[in-house]
């Protein structure tokens, strides 16, 4: 894929930092804490639970 191909296809989200300055910088922090949080609960055994915990701690 050449620069302008890659440029062309991303344009809407390119443009749309520079009309409205938003970023997806709270869905990389969201993104961050999880893989903080899978980090410190290795060999979790209850799915269940360990969604209500995530959906507790960061929801």
């Amino acid at each position: 894929m050449t620069a302008a191909e890659s440029i062309d296809l991303h344009k809407t989200n390119i443009l749309n930092y520079f009309i409205n300055r938003s970023t997806n910088a709270s869905a990389e922090s969201f993104n961050a804490k999880l893989k903080n949080f899978r980090a410190l609960v290795r060999g979790v055994r209850d799915k269940k639970f360990h969604l209500f915990r995530i959906a507790k701690l960061y929801g």
